[in-house]
């Protein structure tokens, strides 16, 4: 086994030594390449697959995680900017079990923020001191309610709680702001600031969202205290209007789109929204005379006796205006005396209408269209067909002040031609491009090919030379061996069969080394072997 293994090694040797020095250096960085893939490959393999052990982690308790991996021997990896902690798959439950056992991570508490601040209250706390842990704690509580919004790092907030005032006839409103910091490369929305808006006045009792300002770390404002936010957020005014234009305008043009055909019309809208809220209440009184009345009283006073005069009385009460109302009669005569009074009162019903309209910001005041045809391309068009349709299609009221314009005017298309000669020679030049690759490419597969034929050619060449050389000189040296068989007569022995395997393994020696010979020398063997062909016998 030794013998084999010490013969292989040196055929290997010697066909190494055998080859030239180019191809000395494709078997070395071959054989390289070939170990460091395997070990790249047996690494890969090896190596721990990692999950999350914890996210969202402070840095004080992600400190405590890893000092306490370490010292358990537990190997981890720190991710998402130290946030994340992960360990290999199958150790996440038992470290976790481990860690929460030993109060790790704290939480949120764990830096004496939120709501953990009360609990280190005493008998001897003051009111006034009492006040300002609430207020801490609810700004703790808060600041963690707001990073739990997407792309949110850090928030800080702060709270301005006035104190109740019980016999005044005002109440300071309470106000709040809100710092947040976002994640690299994240932005926040309108809608994340509204969110924190409301999450923070949803949360104090008496704030009102617009008393809540919302800023970034770049100091720029999202949300004011005027309800509105600065530099176009939170839906503001000029968002909407916007809106309102680009969806006017997107209509009309996807209209005439299709009668002139697309870049043959151009749109501009501008609209007036009224954003005033306002509140209109109105009261009406109506009668109805048919109607019953809802009380009605009647009394009648008659007297009658002897009387020395004659007259007539008037009874009644005294009205706004100063004079009397006569609500009723009596008469006297000389003879006799007779009274008679009555008075009737009715309460009738007045039917009352109480109607309160609130009006929603963002009304159309008036809407200005202005439209522009190609001449070219509307010259059968009518204007006035345009101009109607555009009416119709977006509500044109001219009692509020719209007004439409269309206008036939030739386009200049000096753009147009120059952006589409610019894309043809920029087509032209990739497609050259491409022919230029296609044919390098092509040039060195056929190159490659060749090359590969002319070795194989060699090869086969030299490998006939070297199989002929072989086969002559084996057949020489076995003709030699049977001819020194044939005249010795040995007899067989031990001794002899160990002389002949010797023998032999020294004729295959001989053989590869021939063979390695033929392989580094053949034109030197070739002339040899016609040297020795031509030699008289």
């Amino acid at each position: 086994m030794k013998d084999t293994i010490s013969r292989s090694f040196a055929r290997y040797q010697r066909t190494f030594m055998a080859f030239t020095t180019g191809q000395k250096l494709v078997a070395v960085l071959g054989t390289g390449a070939l170990l460091l893939a395997g070990f790249l490959v047996f690494q890969w393999a090896a190596k721990p697959s990692y999950s999350p052990l914890f996210s969202n982690l402070s840095a004080k308790d992600a400190s405590a995680v890893v000092d306490k991996l370490d010292a358990a021997g537990t190997p981890y990896e720190i991710t998402d900017g130290g946030a994340t902690v992960m360990v290999p798959k199958d150790q996440v439950y038992t470290s976790r079990i481990a860690l929460s056992g030993a109060g790790i991570p704290s939480g949120s508490g764990s830096d004496g923020s939120g709501y953990s601040i009360l609990d280190k209250q005493s008998l001897s706390t003051s009111q006034a001191q009492e006040q300002t842990n609430f207020k801490r704690a609810m700004e703790g509580e808060l600041a963690n309610t707001v990073e739990a919004i997407d792309g949110v790092e850090t928030a800080v907030v702060h709270l301005a709680l006035p104190a109740k005032q019980v016999f005044a006839d005002s109440q300071d409103p309470a106000t709040a702001s809100v710092l947040v910091a976002t994640r690299p490369g994240s932005t926040m929305n309108p809608e994340q600031v509204q969110a924190i808006v409301h999450l923070v006045a949803s949360s104090i009792d008496g704030l009102d969202p617009t008393k809540v300002t919302v800023a970034d770390s770049t100091g720029r404002v999202l949300s004011s205290t005027d309800g509105g936010g600065a530099d176009g957020a939170a839906s503001t005014r000029t968002q909407q209007i916007n809106e309102f234009q680009d969806q006017t305008r997107d209509r009309i043009q996807a209209m005439l789109d299709r009668v002139v055909g697309p870049g043959n019309s151009t749109v501009a809208v501008t609209a007036n929204l009224d954003f005033d809220k306002s509140v209109t209440e109105t009261k009406k009184y109506t009668s109805n005379k048919n109607a019953l009345p809802l009380s009605q009283t009647e009394n009648v006073e008659k007297y009658s006796g002897d009387g020395t005069g004659t007259g007539s009385s008037q009874t009644g009460v005294v009205g706004p205006d100063g004079q009397m109302d006569s609500t009723g009669t009596g008469t006297t005569t000389g003879a006799g005396s007779a009274y008679e009074k009555s008075s009737k009162t009715s309460d009738n019903a007045v039917d009352t209408t109480v109607e309160r309209r609130e009006n929603a910001p963002g009304a159309v005041r008036n809407l200005h269209v202005s439209a522009v045809l190609d001449a070219a391309a509307a010259r059968n068009i009518n204007a006035n067909t345009i101009q109607s349709l555009i009416v119709n299609g977006v509500g044109i009221d001219a009692t509020r002040g719209d007004t439409v314009a269309v206008s036939t005017l030739p386009f200049d298309r000096s753009a147009e031609k120059a952006a589409a000669a610019e894309l043809a020679a920029a087509k032209k030049a990739d497609a050259s491009a491409n022919q230029m690759n296609l044919i390098r490419n092509s040039g060195l597969v056929v190159a490659v090919l060749i090359i590969l034929l002319l070795a194989w050619l060699k090869g086969r060449k030299h490998a006939k030379a070297r199989a002929a050389a072989t086969s002559y000189v084996v057949e020489q040296l076995k003709q030699e061996q049977l001819e020194r068989s044939a005249v010795a007569h040995l007899e067989t022995s031990p001794a002899m069969l160990a002389l002949e395997s010797t023998e032999q393994s020294e004729t295959e020696e001989m053989l590869d080394e021939l063979a390695a010979l033929v392989e580094r020398q053949p034109e030197d063997v070739a002339s040899l072997l016609r040297g020795w062909l031509v030699e008289p016998k």
